[in-house]
């Protein structure tokens, strides 16, 4: 069986691909997926009678504008409430907003000028070299105090004791917001600086996060095998082989986890021996039949007496549901629990320090042989659904040219 193209794994990635492949009138396509539905860590469930993600928290980013006008060719835009993000953090038993560097104004005076010291000596704002260690950048950047409160905590448990194995690289991506600005919050009551990601949000009327995906895998049903878990890539006769199968292809697009093949045929030792180096970070959705009187859509906690590092309110944003659900690194997991949960082996592609070096090299090596890396994993990026989704469109236009 051969494909001129081959798509690995029916997340938002795989699957925007595979639809834009079949929009412009390419059907010579195969994707695999190895759970028994399409989504990912998308896919949703019902729990409680109402819709639970079992990935975590995802949402559609209500100002990628074209990411919305896309995905809503397969659900239309009157199937989706829009929200404004409200997101907090829990300090000390007290709730702010986040960005905590934009709403600190939101404490007590005391805790203000507490910060706001501890942010004007930090290395940023006194002209010191920014540091390539991930927590001495936290010092750098927002000062000892945010540092201990909350960065280094909240981060310890969502990735992992080892922060000094993360870079800086990816830091780009969170809220900037500086120390004039923080003074400026604190005097005038009111947030400044840049605005956190999906601050306007789209979320299903009636379905979990999930629904959009299975409609995406219904469009290319005719091209898509599901319960098919990809073991080889060989790319020297250009063939990918699945528990009972072997497939051969034109070119392959990869959204899965490289740490996931059993083997990689074809690519020198050095290559396959970096891989073996990427690391990853674990979590556990569990959903706790409970209602918290907040408006908030998601709360952000850093303290360590707590397991899990945020929770997500779904009746914030899911009519007629109730309860919430926690995301928990798997190593801080309590598995003494009579909750449903759900265990996602790959959740998070940590930064690491050499990561850039080890994907520059191992997606320019597999390009030589029509090998593609796309998406949070085929990457090894932390991108959010709908960045992939754009990813997608864009190297589905380049493959069609």
């Amino acid at each position: 069986m051969k494909y001129k193209y081959i798509i690995l794994g029916a997340g938002p990635a795989g699957l925007t691909l595979a639809n834009v492949l079949k929009q412009n009138n390419e059907n010579n396509f195969l994707l695999l997926e190895k759970e028994s539905e399409c989504g990912g860590l998308c896919r949703s469930k019902v729990i409680d009678d109402a819709y639970l993600d079992i990935g975590g928290g995802h949402f559609l980013d209500a100002d990628n504008v074209e990411v919305c006008d896309f995905l809503f060719n397969f659900m239309h835009e009157d199937e989706w409430n829009k929200f404004d993000r409200i997101s907090k953090i829990e300090l000390d038993s007290e709730y702010i907003n986040h960005p905590i560097e934009a709403n600190i104004w939101q404490l007590s005076q005391k805790l203000q000028i507490e910060y706001l010291k501890s942010i004007a000596i930090a290395g940023c704002n006194l002209n010191k070299p920014k540091p390539e260690k991930f927590v001495e950048w936290i010092y750098w950047k927002l000062g000892e105090k945010i540092a201990n409160d909350y960065m280094i905590p909240y981060n310890q448990k969502m990735f992992g004791e080892e922060l000094n194995d993360l870079g800086t690289y990816w830091l780009e991506k969170l809220p900037n917001v500086s120390f004039d600005e923080t003074l400026l919050s604190c005097l005038n009551k009111k947030a400044y600086g840049k605005e956190p990601g999906h601050t306007r949000f789209y979320y299903p009327k009636e379905y979990g996060y999930g629904e959009i995906w299975n409609r995406m895998g219904e469009n290319i049903a005719n091209n898509l095998l599901l319960n098919k878990k990809v073991t080889k890539l060989n790319i020297l006769d250009k063939s990918i082989v699945t528990d009972d199968e072997k497939y051969e292809f034109e070119s392959i697009i990869s959204t899965i986890p490289w740490i996931s093949f059993e083997e990689i045929i074809g690519a020198p030792d050095s290559i396959v021996d970096s891989i073996k180096k990427l690391k990853i970070s674990s979590t556990i959705i569990e959903y706790i039949n409970q209602n918290i009187d907040t408006n908030a859509h998601w709360i952000y906690y850093p303290s360590l007496t707590k397991k899990y590092h945020r929770i997500l309110l779904r009746k914030n944003f899911l009519p007629n549901s109730k309860g919430y659900w926690t995301e928990t690194n798997k190593n801080r997991f309590d598995y003494n629990t009579n909750n449903f949960y759900y265990e996602n082996e790959y959740t998070y592609p940590l930064n690491t320090i050499e990561k850039p070096i080890i994907m520059n090299n191992l997606l320019n090596y597999m390009k030589k042989y029509n090998v593609y890396g796309l998406g949070r994993w085929g990457e090894h990026i932390h991108y959010n659904s709908d960045k992939v989704v754009k990813l997608a469109m864009d190297l589905g236009k380049k493959l069609l040219k």
